[in-house]
């Protein structure tokens, strides 16, 4: 079972603390930026910032979805959502970029062992990162 990532970038207009505050608020501008990979949505606790408990099932392919319930962290240029039901956790860094900023979506898990930790360590990665650049295009025109 080794570990499995995916990662992508995206430069927004919007200087670091206003990118920082719109991915950790959970309550109206996540749902406004996710996916459509993303089914049912919910804020369980919080909704803004550390604390906050979220739920989603991520349909990643057709055959292959993943019930999350993320519980939120925030430092001062990261927000990290650990899942409860697995050892995902998705890691937004948000770092200056000129007048605006960059912001970088990892995301990593431990994967199967045997031949089909093999397999999942080579098409979760490159169909994820199609899924995190929608977010973060989302979250591009978002923060205008």
């Amino acid at each position: 079972m080794g570990q499995v990532s995916a990662s992508s970038s995206i430069a927004v207009a919007a200087d670091p603390q206003r990118a920082l505050e719109a991915i950790a608020d959970y309550r109206s501008v996540r749902p406004r930026i996710l996916s459509p990979h993303y089914r049912d949505y919910k804020v369980v606790e919080g909704g803004t910032g550390a604390g906050t408990v979220a739920e989603w099932t991520l349909q990643a392919t057709e055959k292959r979805s993943r019930n999350v319930r993320a519980v939120v962290s925030v430092s001062d240029s990261m927000v990290t959502e650990r899942d409860s039901n697995s050892t995902m956790v998705n890691t937004w860094t948000v770092t200056p970029d000129g007048a605006g900023s960059q912001v970088t979506l990892r995301t990593s898990w431990q994967g199967a062992g045997g031949v089909s930790g093999i397999f999942e360590g080579i098409f979760a990665p490159l169909g994820l990162k199609k899924i995190q650049a929608e977010v973060l295009g989302n979250l591009k025109n978002e923060l205008g």
